[in-house]
């Protein structure tokens, strides 16, 4: 009966019983060990160099480390355009490329506006070219009792 009663206690508890009355915890590991593992070996793995783990992980962060960098270029560049008085009526877009490359593109009011965008741009920390290509909006004439301004005409 004391065998039955143990084997009972061992099922409730969540225990495997072995040969005789001896008991055991069941040996399997749970989800967190198993990805502890997989980070373990991962680790090893990097430090042994194999090309393929430390490859890709390597990759991997060198993939990120430049897309918060650029996105930090982004932020920097845009906040000096956004900010300048004489750029409150561009249209301007910004892409920031791989390596610092800011690439402008939208329509400033004149030569002046095209040449502070480009300017400030390149002045910018992380930024190591501009790429210009923005145009130069064409004048305006206004007509007294319009309500809109007309564009001048092409001489």
């Amino acid at each position: 009966m004391t065998h039955l009663n143990s084997r009972l206690a061992a099922a409730a508890l969540g225990l495997s019983v072995v040969t005789g009355s001896a008991l055991s915890l069941a040996q399997q590991p749970s989800p967190a060990e198993k990805v502890g593992e997989v980070l373990d070996e991962t680790g090893r793995a990097i430090k042994r160099g194999v090309q393929g783990a430390g490859a890709t992980v390597r990759d991997g962060f060198a993939r990120t480390r430049t897309s918060v960098q650029n996105m930090e270029v982004v932020s920097r560049v845009y906040s000096r355009l956004h900010w300048d008085k004489s750029l409150t009526t561009a249209t301007l877009e910004l892409e920031v490329q791989a390596g610092g490359i800011a690439v402008l593109r939208g329509v400033v009011a004149d030569s002046t506006a095209k040449t502070k965008a480009v300017t400030l741009a390149a002045d910018t920390v992380g930024v190591t070219r501009v790429v210009d290509q923005l145009s130069i909006a064409p004048p305006t004439r206004i007509i007294p009792g319009s309500p809109d301004p007309i564009p001048a005409p092409a001489r």
